[in-house]
């Protein structure tokens, strides 16, 4: 959410941003939002001069009394009286105002990066490097169910059954190469120097609108019928949320936090859930790592962030490339974006694995998020990104580790966490 501040001295830039974002739509909000806060703060000032006209008066009924003018007192009680009821109007009508500001301000989006490149939709993202090199074997790479099916790894039949589609069985050593990989992840980022957090994976409307836009919230999360809770999407949203309303101090950042959790979609929209396969489901378990810093420190977090994503990758053995997301495919909430994508043998291309996002002070200011610095309080950057995510590593894994008699290799460094197998058959 933007400083309504900067909003009102700078709407020329929030509406080429607004344009830049493809949401002309939205264009009009500025002018609305502008006018909405000119009238809050007339209403604001006019309060502000009845009640220092009602406490002069209070102090003149004193006065009065004193002097024994009764009847004068009385007359000066019936003026503060009347002010009041003006006072209780002017302030209802000012939360009003509040009410309809913020309620603009939520959807205006977030003024993004200058490096963002400009484009409508994802087709338009930009690759910026490629990490290892892309090799397309000399024998036929499965379907990615059809390689766990060989192994008795999967059971999407009973799951349709359980739960319908978008949910499955993991069995046998598929299952356990899913645990290895989120507790290889785990390790990986504790020897980075993430803090390790189980957070709750529920979460209450008011942490939700916090960390991100009401279109995402709609298309995503699965609300808890009669409780104001919601399943988390991912852990992201607790663990930004571990830091709702609070004051930190400067000396202490950054918060740097690697979360384990499951992680439920509905997956509303036009990719929608896949009958077949499990790239997009509605349930599955990520492990993910966040930050909350300075805001002249997120810059090199961000680049951080992503880094780790693909040093994880690269261990263990896929190939991975960089994607920045243009202006289109960013999120309302997002500064700046860049999505790390594994390289599918059997597709020829590459998929998203991951995504790291910049999201500035916008998290910050819906959550207030503060820190105390020595030149007074200000608003934390907060930023996030996936270690790993289960299953759809998993196709990336099993594609790219597949050998030609059918059995998958297991990189060196997971080998600890498979019991020191070296493949499965």
């Amino acid at each position: 959410m933007l400083d309504i501040k900067f909003l009102r001295e700078n709407p020329d830039a929030v509406k080429e941003n607004i344009k830049k974002k493809f949401q002309d739509d939205k264009l009009p909000l500025v002018d609305e939002v502008i006018a909405l806060d000119k009238e809050r703060r007339e209403s604001q000032r006019e309060a502000d001069d009845l009640k220092a006209a009602r406490n002069a008066l209070s102090k003149q009924i004193g006065a009065l009394m004193k002097e024994g003018k009764k009847d004068e007192a009385e007359k000066v009680k019936a003026e503060v009286q009347a002010d009041a009821e003006k006072l209780a109007a002017l302030e209802a009508k000012q939360s009003e105002l509040e009410e309809k500001v913020t309620k603009i301000m939520m959807v205006i989006p977030q003024m993004i990066d200058p490096s963002v490149p400009v484009g409508k939709d994802d087709s338009e993202n930009v690759e910026i490097e490629r990490f290892g090199e892309p090799v397309v074997p000399d024998f036929e790479i499965p379907y990615h169910t059809d390689i766990m099916e060989r192994f008795n790894g999967i059971d999407l039949d009973a799951a349709r059954r359980v739960a319908g589609n978008g949910f499955y069985y993991l069995m046998g050593d598929i299952a356990r190469l899913h645990s290895a990989v989120i507790a290889y992840a785990r390790d990986f980022m504790i020897g980075r120097g993430f803090t390790y957090c189980v957070p709750p994976f529920m979460i209450r409307s008011n942490v939700v609108t916090g960390v991100m836009s009401f279109a995402e919230m709609d298309a995503m999360m699965y609300k808890i019928e009669g409780e104001d809770l919601y399943l988390i999407g991912t852990s992201e949203h607790s663990m930004i949320g571990k830091f709702i309303d609070q004051i930190v101090e400067e000396d202490k950042l950054p918060y740097t936090l690697t979360s384990y959790s499951p992680c439920f979609r509905k997956e509303k929209g036009a990719h929608g859930v896949e009958e077949r396969g499990v790239y997009r489901i509605h349930q599955f378990e990520k492990q993910e790592m966040i930050v909350v810093c300075k805001p002249e420190e997120s810059p090199m977090w961000f680049d951080k962030l992503w880094q780790n994503t693909v040093d994880l990758f690269r261990s263990m053995d896929i190939p991975v490339r960089t994607l920045e997301c243009c202006s289109g495919d960013l999120a309302d909430l997002k500064v700046k974006s860049l999505d790390v994508e594994a390289w599918s043998p059997r597709q020829k291309k590459y998929f998203e694995v991951g995504s790291c996002s910049n999201l500035g002070d916008a998290q910050a200011r819906r959550l207030k998020i503060r820190v105390n610095g020595k030149d007074g309080k200000y608003l934390a950057h907060t930023l996030n990104n996936t270690v790993v995510a289960p299953p759809r590593m998993l196709i990336a894994f099993l594609e790219n580790n597949l050998q030609a008699d059918g059995s998958v290799r297991i990189p060196e460094a997971l080998r600890p966490y498979m019991g020191g197998q070296t493949e499965i058959r």
